[in-house]
């Protein structure tokens, strides 16, 4: 396999990211490389090419102000995201999303008759568990704080009555594209939204931050038509089962702090680093590949 293959990436990247994340600011290139079993020149060539950054770039983004950073230059209203065409296809650098919602009456009925698959695969953020039917993944969750077992209660008794099966063969092509390990702009990755009204109306308004942009509850309460409903949209964020691709990861605090996250906020540091990485390789400036500090 080519040591550019995207799988390959893939495997490598995952682990780099939790180590950079675990050993702080003074882990050097060497001693990053040594980790990962390979030469400094190789490894940053790796690196840079999939993240779009270096290591030690990449480290910035994981500091504990970059989400005040976030917020000061790309704080996205909800609104201008859709009137800048900002939501969709454009939302992840080759992930296409398409998504439907549970009618209220099936919600009600706490997955009575769902059959939900499930499988756990390696992610950049740790073990994931994946569950879908077969109109799309309907929840994703992270084990690296909680372990599998918690994790997998966690989501599963959001449907107390739905019969769930182990099959991780069958949500594979969802998961391995939705973690980035197969990328393909023609691919699609259905969403099956499982919830409460007011909380499908939160998610809905998540899908519609940009990658590499946040926003606050209070913006997503605005427009949902709720502006005074901030903690009932904080409470409806935590509950997003379909962590990464609803991007519950993306709503701060005003004052810039990360404010929750149900999985952890190791999970939601790292996610914003990466997605900030990978934007800020896409930009105009910056689409000659660079792997200097």
């Amino acid at each position: 396999m080519s040591d550019l293959s995207p799988d390959y990436h893939y495997n490598v990247i995952g682990r780099a990211i939790r180590e950079i994340d675990a050993a702080g600011p003074g882990l050097t290139l060497d001693g990053l490389a040594a980790r990962m079993g390979m030469s400094a020149a190789h490894f940053q060539r790796v690196f840079s090419a999939w993240v779009g950054v270096s290591p030690k770039r990449y480290q910035q983004y994981l500091t504990l102000d970059h989400a005040k950073t976030l917020l000061a230059n790309r704080h996205t209203t909800l609104a201008a995201a859709e009137g800048a065409g900002l939501s969709g296809s454009g939302r992840l650098h080759d992930l296409f999303l398409t998504w439907e919602s549970m009618t209220p009456g099936d919600f009600a009925r706490a997955g009575d008759g769902l059959t939900i698959r499930h499988g756990w695969f390696d992610s950049p953020f740790g073990p994931a568990l994946v569950m879908g039917t077969d109109r799309g993944i309907c929840g994703i969750g992270f084990a690296a704080d909680l372990g599998k077992e918690a994790t997998f209660d966690d989501l599963a008794q959001r449907w107390p009555k739905a019969r769930f099966v182990a099959d991780a063969p069958a949500l594979s092509p969802w998961a391995m594209h939705a973690f980035g390990a197969r990328p393909g702009q023609n691919a699609q990755t259905p969403l099956f939204l499982i919830g409460a009204p007011f909380q499908i109306k939160v998610w809905e308004a998540l899908l519609r931050i940009p990658s590499g942009h946040v926003t606050t509850y209070s913006d997503i309460a605005t427009v949902i038509g709720h502006p005074k409903a901030v903690r009932a949209v904080g409470t409806a964020v935590g509950r997003n089962p379909i962590s990464l691709l609803i991007p519950c990861h993306r709503a701060l605090r005003k004052s810039g702090a990360l404010g929750g996250y149900h999985w952890g906020l190791p999970v939601k540091r790292a996610m914003l680093a990466h997605e900030s990485a990978r934007a800020d390789a896409m930009a105009p400036e910056n689409l000659v590949p660079n792997t200097a500090t």
